[in-house]
């Protein structure tokens, strides 16, 4: 009999409610998922994500940029703490800032996020009212690979999610919301099971070992 592989860790980076990082907390009830959250890094001391964390039994951190005198030092202060919980891969559900070039250099090639359109399409902050002023009749939500642009990352999955012809900005994003929290434990279940390699605007599931085309 042989013993089922280490789950890999991961620390989620959250700014509001937590519903996302709840889901993969229920999917990694399931030993044979692959992954474990061992830590939450927010910026906002009234995160709901707290909450959830703590129900969890959680370790958190509140790292909140008006502590520090610059972007700069609140930039490196969040790639310490999250070095502290030694993650193999970051996901940042519902984290509403960008992060700076520390933890890209530190975690490059393992920092997950997720966006409410089909990238390239609709980038930014505004991707389900766009793609209704647009009038696309299919969008969707896309998980990537943290780069150094808005929304520009390797793509690892998508989605797709019908447009109504009544759909406000606020009914497609629920919709899109409930699709992009499964997405998001399907893929990271798989990347935590079976390896990724980026390579370029690719990324790869099924290597042994993740690694990024900066660390090869």
């Amino acid at each position: 009999m042989t013993n089922a592989p280490r789950p890999r860790r991961v620390v989620v980076l959250a700014s509001g409610t937590g519903s996302t990082m709840r889901a993969v907390l229920e999917a990694a009830r399931d030993e044979s998922y692959g992954a474990r959250v061992v830590g939450l890094v927010t910026d906002k001391e009234g995160a709901g994500a707290l909450d959830i964390a703590r129900e969890f039994g959680i370790p958190t951190a509140v790292v909140r940029l008006a502590d520090f005198e610059s972007r700069a030092l609140w930039d490196q202060a969040i790639a310490r703490t999250i070095a502290t919980f030694d993650p193999e891969l970051v996901l940042l559900a519902g984290f509403m800032r960008m992060l700076g070039e520390p933890s890209l250099e530190r975690f490059g090639g393992r920092i997950l996020n997720t966006h409410p359109a089909l990238l390239p399409a609709y980038p930014g902050a505004h991707g389900v009212r766009d793609a209704l002023a647009g009038g696309a009749k299919v969008t969707g939500c896309t998980v990537i690979v943290v780069d150094h642009g808005v929304d520009t990352g390797p793509i690892v999955a998508q989605a797709a999610v019908e447009v109504r012809d009544d759909d406000t900005e606020a009914t497609l994003h629920e919709r899109i919301k409930g699709v992009e929290r499964g997405l998001v434990v399907r893929t990271l279940g798989r990347l935590a099971r079976e390896g990724w390699t980026v390579t370029g605007r690719s990324v790869r599931i099924g290597a042994a070992t993740p690694t990024s085309e900066e660390e090869e």
